[in-house]
């Protein structure tokens, strides 16, 4: 007899968790913790069965991830994402994955990082005064997003494109958690949220769908993401992609790739101002290997530290929530899961389990060596999805948030501004309240 799981708490009437989703979904996603292997929590009147365990989630995410596409939330995300690989199900998704991945191979990031993303961080470095007091967590979004830019569009295209790029994602992103969790009646209201996310979606679709009309007239090859995506060719069938295609996919890795790298970046560094220990090897590790030079990407594997701190920080501020929809009946943990319905896993829920994480709230970049790395059970952290449809950029984001971190920590010191206390604000992702940091140099500059 399949088990009854529990409902989470918080629920209200008609609404069902959509209010504690947008007021506290963290709070929410701790509170499920340890009352079943599956909850079920309600958007409105829509049940969700939320996995809490690593087994679960590995096997919804990989093991039986044939059994499942992407769920509502991304349904509501089609107007922005179109069929990109965020939003995209079946044969589509597996075609489009084969023909967006090359231009995410190692080699590829390499030439990355060497043609956008030491030079715009260093650009950035060169532009803070010592006492300096910066907006920190906007400054690592806007270098989020030029990079991004920078990476998918030659200099020819780019400038108009990533002026648009820095004006219409933020807004996007500001509202996207209330239109993923808000009854289909709130999100076709023509209230102030809803009329700027549209806004901003139909500029930025026009804009990208210009660039690639224009790169693809050119036929050139310029190295960047856009020639890579406008070149592949199915190796089934010798097709490529149409410009939808090609626009729904840059927007799908601008909105995703840009705010993940910008917020790991922002509490990467606030971080290190509350822990001076950490701080103090960060800068040892930076001066031993670069020795005063610029970081390179063949310096990665030598940064050990300073990976631990990224792997920590991606542990503690994770996407929301992992959104699937079965496609046949089936069971998880006990619980059978009919056709059609919505399941998720919560990463914060996994990521501060304390029977794998201990003392999860505590900053501990050294809970991330080899060894207890490789104690972890399989789905336990999963920054990045996992399975088919684990995120094309899982290799790029944490490439592009180390060599950033490590040009402005050769230089300079962030120290945190007495009385402006920062916490998580959270929409799409857990990104900081606010963040102004004074800009200090180094006593031991490596540059």
């Amino acid at each position: 007899m399949p088990a009854e799981p529990h409902i989470a708490p918080g629920r209200w009437p008609l609404l069902g968790h959509t209010v504690p989703l947008l007021r506290d979904p963290l709070g929410l996603f701790d509170a499920v913790r340890g009352r079943g292997d599956v909850v079920r929590l309600f958007l409105g009147p829509l049940p969700v069965h939320l996995v809490t365990t690593p087994e679960l989630a590995w096997q919804l995410l990989v093991t039986d991830g044939g059994k499942f596409d992407k769920g509502i939330v991304f349904d509501k995300m089609r107007p922005l994402f179109g069929d990109g690989l965020a939003t995209s199900n079946g044969d589509l998704n597996r075609r489009q994955r084969r023909l967006v991945q090359p231009a995410f191979h190692r080699d590829r990031v390499a030439g990355y990082a060497e043609q956008a993303i030491t030079g715009l961080a260093t650009e950035l470095a060169d532009s803070w005064q010592p006492g300096q007091i910066i907006a920190f967590d906007e400054q690592m979004q806007d270098l989020a997003l030029t990079v991004s830019g920078r990476t998918l569009f030659s200099a020819e295209l780019g400038d108009d494109v990533l002026a648009e790029i820095q004006r219409s994602i933020p807004i996007m992103l500001r509202y996207v958690l209330l239109r993923a969790f808000s009854p289909k009646l709130v999100e076709k209201l023509p209230i102030p949220a809803n009329r700027r996310f549209d806004a901003a979606a139909v500029r930025l679709r026009r804009v990208i769908t210009e660039a690639v009309v224009t790169a693809r007239s050119s036929g050139t090859d310029n190295g960047d993401l856009l020639s890579m995506m406008l070149l592949a060719r199915d190796e089934d069938t010798g097709e490529g992609m149409s410009d939808e295609q090609v626009r729904d996919e840059v927007i799908t890795i601008l909105t995703t790739g840009a705010e993940t790298t910008a917020v790991a970046l922002a509490w990467f560094f606030h971080e290190l101002g509350q822990h001076p220990d950490v701080e103090r090897r960060f800068h040892a590790e930076i001066d031993e290997v670069l020795g005063g030079r610029p970081v390179r990407f063949e310096d990665l594997p030598a940064l050990g530290h300073t990976h631990r701190i990224i792997h920590e920080i991606l542990r503690r501020t994770p996407p929301l929530i992992l959104m699937r929809r079965a496609r046949e009946d089936t069971e998880l943990g006990g619980v059978a899961i009919p056709a059609g319905a919505e399941v998720a896993v919560s990463q914060h829920t996994l990521h501060q389990d304390p029977r794998y994480f201990p003392d999860p709230g505590r900053f501990d970049p050294d809970r991330w060596t080899p060894e207890r790395m490789a104690a972890l059970p399989r789905g336990a952290y999963l920054p990045f999805g996992a399975g088919a449809r684990l995120c094309p950029g899982h290799f790029l984001a944490p490439t592009e948030i180390a060599i950033a971190a490590v040009t402005i920590g050769a230089r300079w010191r962030l120290v945190p501004v007495p009385g402006k206390p920062v916490h998580a604000k959270i929409k799409a992702t857990m990104q900081p309240n606010r963040l102004p940091m004074r800009v200090t140099r180094r006593s031991h500059t490596a540059g």
